[in-house]
């Protein structure tokens, strides 16, 4: 049985945890300089991994558009809640590649994608298919050939986190730490695209996701030796 209020007070409750974490963090993003960089770009469609997109929000400026698609089951209500509290509004949906994509709200989703991206949104999305961790599939590059926009892949990492035994490795991240962002370079998907090229551009996210995840921990983590801390505030104030 579906209790809506316990799903909304825990999706508020999450939402103002996730924003604990992100004020009381030492904050900052790789490259220093990358709002300036990916503003020709935007509209743009953000990659992720599953498990790895709870501080996502924290990566968007005030002046940004931004919808993230969430499932359609009781745990991406909480999601949704939380999303929306944080400034993200949500598209129900799935990325399913599976018989029960119709079911799942895959068509629908993807058609909204696809319109928020014509209206000027940026969209956020997991590229790992559910239930198959850190394995793009196609659903983005499609997303990608038929709007014409680019996918950044992004990740996030806070130097205090405890990894989760679930399928998607998922992470949840501890207050009173570093938090890093980390945004690799683009994939860009030809309206033209056949099976073959939208095989590579898939295999491209993926390996450009894993790396992106990796350089985010290493900067997290104190490994990153290049990279220089200060108090960078990213998202929604200036970055030094």
């Amino acid at each position: 049985m579906d209790y809506p209020w316990v799903q909304r007070s825990i999706g508020v409750a999450a939402a103002e945890y996730l924003r604990l974490v992100w004020k009381t963090c030492e904050c900052g993003i790789d490259p220093a300089d990358i709002y300036t960089r990916v503003r020709p770009d935007l509209p743009a469609i953000v990659a992720m991994w599953h498990g790895q997109h709870f501080m996502m929000p924290f990566f968007k400026r005030k002046e940004h558009l931004v919808k993230v698609l969430i499932s359609r089951h009781r745990d991406g209500e909480i999601n949704a809640v939380a999303a929306s509290r944080l400034g993200v509004e949500p598209i129900r949906g799935s990325g399913t590649s599976g018989r029960d994509f119709l079911r799942k709200g895959g068509v629908a989703g993807f058609k909204q994608m696809l319109e928020a991206l014509g209206r000027g949104y940026n969209v956020a999305l997991t590229a790992d298919i559910p239930k198959i961790s850190r394995v793009a599939g196609r659903g983005i590059v499609q997303l990608a050939r038929a709007s014409g926009r680019p996918i950044y892949p992004v990740a996030v990492a806070t130097s205090r986190y405890i990894e989760l035994k679930s399928w998607d490795r998922s992470v949840l991240n501890l207050p009173f730490g570093r938090f890093a962002i980390a945004v690799g370079e683009p994939i860009r998907v030809a309206a033209a695209a056949g099976d073959a090229a939208l095989e590579e551009a898939r295999r491209l996210v993926e390996a450009r996701l894993n790396a992106t995840t990796e350089r985010a921990y290493a900067i997290a983590e104190g490994r990153a030796k290049d990279f220089v801390w200060g108090r960078r505030r990213v998202g929604s104030t200036q970055v030094a």
